[in-house]
C-alpha cells in the first residue's frame, strides 16, 4: 500500500513498531488540527461565524464516531482519553450499586479497564473478580461462566490484548454477560487500528477507544447504549445541555481541534479500507512469526489466527529492557515492560521487566519486519 508518503513522520530512518503505545499520524490529520486553529477556533454557542463552525464540527465528529463505532451519533461520548472516560463512566454506572455487587474483569486487560473498577469497588464495597486466561493467552470462557452470578453487574474485557495481541470472542462474552443480567463493557483501544468496530453487531453496552491508537490525535471516544445513557445520572454542571445523550457525560469544553483530527483520521482509514489494512497486517504478522529466531520466547498465539499483529517476546538470557534498548539504537522502535497489562504479565510469570513488544500496523513494510528480525537474531546476552 502506498500510504507512507502520507506520513511526514515516517520519512526518517526509524522503523516504528511502537504502534500499541500510539501510532504515527498522517499529515492530513495534522493539517486538520492546524486548520481548525487557523480558521474556526472558538467555543460553541456564540452568535458568530467561528462559533457556528465549531458547532458544525462537533456535529460532524459525532456523525463520524457513530459511523466508526456502528452506533447512533447520540450514543457517542468524547473525553480526554480512554482512562479518563473509564473512570468517569464506571463511577456513573455504579452510582446505585450496593455493597456485595460484583464486577468481573480479566487477566487479559490493560489496567485502564481494571483500576477504575477497583477504585469504585473500594468506595462502594463491591467485589472484583479476575477471569483467568489459558496458557495460550486466550480468555478462559469456562472460568468466566463459572464466576457469573446474580450479583454480577459488569463483565469488562478487552477486544484485543495490548500486550500479547490475543483477540477476545466478543459475541460469546456479551452473550454470557447478558444471560447473567450483567453489562458487557469493552475496551477497544488496542483493537482500534486493526479492524472495524460494530457495537450493534457485537451487542456490547459500553465500548471505549482512543484515536491516537488509530492514526489520530490524543483523545478518547466512547459508546454507551442509549437505554443506559438515559437511565444513568451524569456528573455534570447544571447548565450543561442534556442532549444529545452522549453530551451529558462530557465534562467541560471539548478539545475541538482534536475532534477535527479525529474526523480526518477516520477519513484516512476509510480511504484505505479495512480489507486492505487487515490483509497487509496479517501478511507481515505471518512473516514476523515465521522468522523469529530459535532463542526467542514468544508469549501468545503462535499464528495469526485469533490475534492482531502485536507480539510480546523475550530473547534468551537478555532482560527485555536491554533488548529493547539495543533494538532502539539499531533503529527499531519497540517497547518493553508490562505496558500497563499488569495481570497478563503476572499470569505469564514475567517480572517487572516484562517482555519486548513489537506492534505491526498497516504502514509497516516487509523490509522493516525483515530488518527487525535480523536485529533480534543478532542480539547476544
Amino acid at each position: 500500500m502506498d500510504v507512507r508518503s502520507r506520513f511526514s513522520s515516517l520519512q526518517v530512518p526509524t522503523a516504528f513498531f511502537d504502534g500499541p503505545g500510539g501510532t504515527q499520524v498522517p499529515d492530513e490529520v495534522i493539517d486538520a488540527v492546524s486548520r481548525y486553529y487557523r480558521e474556526s477556533n472558538a467555543n460553541v454557542s456564540g452568535p458568530y461565524a467561528t462559533s457556528r463552525q465549531t458547532e458544525a464540527l462537533v456535529t460532524q465528529a459525532r456523525l463520524t464516531a457513530g459511523e466508526f463505532l456502528g452506533c447512533d451519533p447520540s450514543e457517542t461520548i468524547f473525553g480526554a482519553n480512554m482512562t479518563t472516560l473509564a473512570f468517569a463512566l464506571t463511577r456513573t454506572a455504579g452510582r446505585n450499586w450496593s455493597a456485595g455487587d460484583e464486577i468481573l474483569v480479566t487477566k487479559l486487560d490493560h489496567d485502564a479497564n481494571v483500576s477504575p473498577w477497583l477504585e469504585l469497588a473500594r468506595d462502594k464495597e463491591l467485589e472484583v473478580g479476575f477471569v483467568d486466561i489459558n496458557d495460550d493467552t486466550t480468555l478462559d470462557l469456562d472460568d468466566l461462566e463459572r464466576r457469573l452470578s446474580e450479583r454480577t453487574r459488569v463483565v469488562a474485557f478487552p477486544v484485543a490484548s495490548n500486550a500479547v495481541g490475543t483477540r477476545s470472542d466478543v459475541r460469546r462474552i456479551v452473550e454470557l454477560a447478558h444471560d447473567a443480567g450483567a453489562l458487557a463493557w469493552a475496551d477497544a483501544v488496542h483493537y482500534g487500528p486493526h479492524g472495524p468496530i460494530d457495537v450493534g453487531d457485537w451487542g456490547v453496552d459500553v465500548l471505549i477507544c482512543s484515536p491516537y491508537k488509530f492514526f489520530g490525535p490524543h483523545l478518547g471516544v466512547a459508546f454507551g447504549r442509549a437505554g443506559l445513557l438515559e437511565r444513568w445520572r451524569p456528573y455534570k454542571v447544571r447548565p450543561a445541555a442534556d442532549e444529545p445523550l452522549g453530551h451529558r457525560f462530557e465534562t467541560g469544553t471539548l478539545a475541538h481541534e482534536l475532534l477535527a483530527g479525529f474526523v480526518a483520521a477516520v477519513d484516512y482509514i476509510d480511504s484505505i479500507g479495512w480489507d486492505a489494512i487487515q490483509a497487509h497486517e496479517r501478511s507481515l504478522g505471518e512473516r514476523f512469526l515465521a522468522g523469529l529466531p530459535d532463542d526467542v520466547t514468544l508469549y501468545g498465539l503462535p499464528a495469526m489466527e485469533g490475534r492482531v499483529a502485536t507480539f510480546a517476546f523475550n530473547v534468551h538470557g537478555m532482560p527485555a529492557r536491554d533488548a529493547a534498548t539495543r533494538l532502539g539504537a539499531a533503529g527499531y522502535a519497540v517497547w518493553h515492560g508490562d505496558y500497563y497489562a499488569v495481570e497478563v504479565m503476572r499470569r505469564l510469570g514475567l517480572g517487572e521487566d516484562g517482555a519486548v513488544r513489537a506492534g505491526i500496523v498497516h504502514y509497516n513494510t516487509v523490509e522493516e519486519v525483515d530488518g527487525l528480525l535480523a536485529s533480534v537474531a543478532s542480539l547476544q546476552p
